[in-house]
């Protein structure tokens, strides 16, 4: 029997030591609108090898990845919130938490993910591992704009009332701050990779609102006031998106809303820097890793093409046509390639970043948002 037992170790290590690893660093997801149904691609090989099904409504979905990288969060607009194995490649946990979501976060240390809601508004967290749920937070308001913030913190904003809330969970049952006066009618925000800036993007006026979250009593900062006061008001086809903002060197780009430009800020003192005239009304504006390009997507009905501008000149220096509805973009880490989602073609193109070439095509079902395991080490991502 001695023999039998260590004969079975024995084999049991040697599977183990000649079992191939999952290394995860090189994959992500991409969003199936159409279908509810998550992609799993990998970087290296510029392929697709998975499709997960059964996540339920993604017709305005995201997600954020835990410390790990194994698992993936994914925000539902059914208010549903499934927890993806991509190592198993399966749902490790689905519950649907409210009627209508609009996106989430996860606490700095993976303990805590929180899901900004519409219906019935506020903001629920749940514990990352089972999916419990740990704090319920009515905020009386659709909520937008939920990032995560070191400490353990989560700041959010709320469409209706224009306030601020930091919910601080450091201590375990979650201390809120709230901050009012941000403007009229909030619907998005971003935060800078240190933490320590939050900016809220304005519908009801022009400019945007921005909190110092390393202040003791953070107060709100008006930022551009009237940025378009003398043109021309348009239709707002598509809300942009600030969580697409970029950060080149020391300069913000925001993409404007309701007008055909991209807004350049100094990251210092948050007072305009330029503008560039873009082809339509930008959705995303997302600098590569290392800030020397801008990339952006516009809003229907010109939503077939994408410009790239220097970030040194700020000019455009390249315009092209990858296809029809152009939803979002994802650059590799070192920002090497872009990988494109072209809703209407049903594909995912992927470009090199220096010399513009396409180097290949994923079959997709009305990709959206594309989402790199990378994301999981920065913050407000």
């Amino acid at each position: 029997m001695k023999h039998l037992i260590l004969g079975l170790v024995t084999t049991l290590m040697m599977t183990a030591a000649h079992a191939e690893p999952t290394a995860t660093g090189d994959l992500g997801l991409v969003i199936e609108r159409a279908k509810g149904s998550v992609l799993l691609v990998d970087q290296s090989d510029r392929a697709a090898l998975a499709r997960i099904k059964g996540l339920g409504d993604l017709s305005h979905a995201s997600l954020v990845y835990s410390p790990d990288q194994r698992f993936a969060y994914v925000f539902g607009r059914d208010g549903g919130l499934t927890k993806v194995d991509i190592v198993t490649r399966q749902i490790a946990n689905r519950i649907v938490q409210s009627g209508n979501a609009i996106g989430g976060a996860i606490s700095d240390d993976g303990t805590l993910v929180a899901v900004s809601n519409y219906e019935p508004g506020g903001v629920r967290v749940f514990d990352a591992d089972t999916l419990e749920m740990v704090a319920d937070i009515p905020t009386g308001s659709k909520t937008i704009g939920l990032v995560d913030a070191p400490g353990r913190r989560f700041v959010f904003t709320m469409w209706d009332t224009g306030e601020t809330w930091i919910a601080d969970f450091a201590a375990g049952k979650p201390e809120i701050t709230k901050i009012t006066d941000m403007g009229e009618h909030p619907y998005d925000a971003l935060i800078t990779a240190n933490g320590r800036t939050y900016i809220t993007g304005l519908f009801g006026e022009d400019g945007l609102t921005a909190l110092d979250l390393w202040a003791d009593s953070p107060e709100p900062i008006r930022v551009l006031p009237g940025y378009g006061r003398g043109q021309k008001e348009m239709p707002v086809y598509k809300m942009p998106h600030l969580e697409g903002w970029a950060l080149t060197g020391r300069e913000f780009v925001l993409p404007a809303v309701g007008h055909r430009e991209i807004l350049w800020i100094d990251a210092g003192t948050l007072t305009e820097t330029g503008r560039t005239q873009t082809h339509g009304q930008p959705v995303f504006a997302m600098a590569r890793p290392d800030g020397r390009q801008v990339w952006v997507n516009f809003a229907h009905p010109l939503n077939d093409t994408i410009q790239v501008i220097d970030s040194v000149s700020k000019k455009i220096i390249h315009e092209f046509k990858p296809g029809p509805a152009v939803l979002h973009m994802e650059f590799t880490p070192r920002g090497h390639e872009v990988w494109i989602s072209v809703r209407d073609a049903n594909k995912v193109m992927i470009y090199d970043t220096q010399s513009f070439e396409k180097l290949r095509e994923i079959e997709a079902d009305s990709p959206s948002g594309i989402f790199f395991t990378a994301r999981a080490h920065r913050t407000g991502l």
